[in-house]
């Protein structure tokens, strides 16, 4: 980095900042995360990631126990009736469509794979209820292979501070593995959903004060959120 961009961090480059983002995560994650999703094989973690689906991993957590102890395996799951599943996650978000899923795609492993998740990201995508962050969580963090699955949490953080203006979950996936290096990929992903929620959430976040916002984000970025945090506020005491 040079000495006037690291004094001036409005003139880094995306890839200085990104370094220097990468260096403050270390510091304040310097050990392994553990994933937040409760899990003790690869087809296990699997059904987690789907159920997680704009749903909290608390709660996927406290429903899983009971699925599990009901089918720990795809041949378990396969047999169990779409309604038995539905009934035993009910308590969370899309529970019908997610039934249908977990169900669909536990026959898919058990005809196609042996009841074995596959190490394939197009394989994995090609499950029901599978999607591109879902497949990169368990290629990274079942086995161990280098990916950058972008949730909501690291995508908003990426638009605010500044390393990519993509509109979708997708684009700011591509500009994320452009700038870190892919050997520290699994590493980050977890980093950035520890650091979203511990220190950047959504609402009421004052930048100014944030560990990597108050020097990533842009003063039009600080403002904008400045403004939607009192209108937000304003609107709640009325």
């Amino acid at each position: 980095m040079s000495s006037s961009s690291a004094e001036n961090p409005t003139l880094m480059t995306r890839r200085e900042k990104a370094a220097r983002i990468q260096s403050i995560l270390d510091s304040l994650y310097p050990k392994e995360l553990a994933i937040p999703l409760d899990h003790v094989d690869p087809f296990t973690l699997l059904v987690a990631v789907v159920l997680s689906a704009q749903t909290t991993d608390k709660k996927v957590n406290q429903v899983t126990p009971q699925l599990f102890e009901l089918a720990r395996t795809p041949e378990a799951m396969a047999a169990l009736p779409v309604a038995t599943i539905r009934s035993t996650i009910r308590q969370i978000g899309l529970a019908p469509q997610k039934a249908k899923a977990l169900q669909g795609l536990s026959r898919l492993l058990v005809e196609q794979h042996a009841a074995r998740v596959p190490h394939s990201f197009e394989a994995l995508c090609a499950l029901p209820g599978v999607g591109r962050k879902t497949a990169n969580v368990v290629l990274s963090q079942a086995f161990g292979e280098p990916a950058f699955a972008v949730d909501t949490h690291i995508h908003r953080l990426a638009a605010r501070w500044g390393l990519s203006r993509g509109k979708t979950a997708d684009a700011t996936e591509r500009d994320l593995c452009r700038l870190f290096p892919r050997s520290h990929w699994n590493r980050l992903h977890l980093q950035m959903i520890y650091f979203g929620r511990e220190h950047c959430p959504a609402l009421y976040h004052d930048l100014a004060r944030c560990p990597i916002c108050s020097w990533a984000a842009s003063k039009r970025r600080i403002a904008e959120e400045q403004r939607k945090n009192q209108r937000s506020r304003g609107a709640r005491s009325s």
